[in-house]
């Protein structure tokens, strides 16, 4: 199934695409899509989509997960990334988190903030925990996954590598995570390692790779960072981003406002963002 979250900021109703991607309003089902909806999908068996209320589908989408506890992200997992980068690719993931308040609808604007000289992009597969995680085998690892989504890890490099300390205040500004537009169940995905992801700007592709090259695939990332700590159901893991990022070209590309972001996941969705000034 591809579920999603729709409505106003802040005030968003679940809902469901049904066989002719038309949205179908879930409020009489579940009260959102978050952990405690994804960790049990039993009350998705059997759903008849088709039945379900129609809603109008130029409504705005929200994240396309409620109430998310982590937002774990995982740097240089792309050989040919980290060479452009001028960076090594590390003998175990780089791990580090992006604020929650960063997070936003797949097709909501994207700010530059104040002081920024470097905002950049990334396309990257996000996994959505449905199973709480402690210690996991890698074998068994899937099992804790609800499904797959789009993330845009938009970054500004100024402050992630040359004000000092660690990446994350380079990666948590607000909107600089747009999640969605849909959560996909992992049934849909026959192989998170086999997907073609690719991103523009203003018309004029920047990446285009597949998850395939990632150096630590997703059954690997989600049983390593479950012997650190407890993965629960909503938690965002962002996987890393293929080569093509603004700070790779000579000399670098970054955002500025008026340009237009799009970025897509093959079985996964489309994001389109306006970037604007704070």
């Amino acid at each position: 199934m591809r579920f999603l979250r729709y409505g106003p900021e802040g005030a968003e109703k679940p809902g469901v695409l049904d066989g002719a991607g038309r949205i179908r309003d879930l409020s009489g089902v579940i009260a959102d899509i978050s952990g405690p909806a994804i960790a049990d999908l039993a009350w998705a068996d059997g759903l008849e989509i088709e039945s379900l209320p129609a809603v109008d589908s130029a409504q705005r989408l929200g994240a396309c997960v409620a109430g998310t506890g982590k937002f774990i992200c995982i740097g240089l997992n792309y050989a040919d990334h980290a060479a452009e980068s001028g960076l090594e690719v590390p003998p175990e993931p780089v791990i580090f988190m992006k604020a929650t308040s960063a997070i936003t609808g797949p097709n909501d604007n994207v700010i530059i903030p104040r002081g920024s000289v470097a905002t950049d992009w990334e396309v990257e597969l996000g996994v959505v925990i449905g199973k709480k995680a402690k210690y996991v085998d890698q074998a068994e690892a899937l099992d804790h996954v609800a499904g797959y989504c789009v993330v845009n890890d938009v970054s500004e490099r100024d402050f992630q590598a040359r004000r000092s300390g660690q990446w994350t205040k380079g990666k948590s500004c607000d909107s600089f995570g747009p999640i969605g537009p849909w959560l996909v169940t992992r049934d849909e995905i026959a192989n998170p390692q086999n997907l073609k992801m690719w991103l523009t700007v203003n018309g004029v592709t920047k990446q285009n790779g597949t998850t395939e090259t990632m150096v630590y695939g997703v059954s690997y990332l989600v049983s390593y960072l479950s012997q650190f700590m407890t993965l629960h159901p909503g938690d965002i893991i962002s996987t890393g981003t293929p080569p093509g990022v603004g700070l790779g070209f000579k000399p670098p590309q970054y955002l500025k406002p008026g340009d237009v972001i799009e970025l897509g996941i093959e079985g996964l969705g489309t994001q389109k963002q306006m970037v604007v000034a704070d």
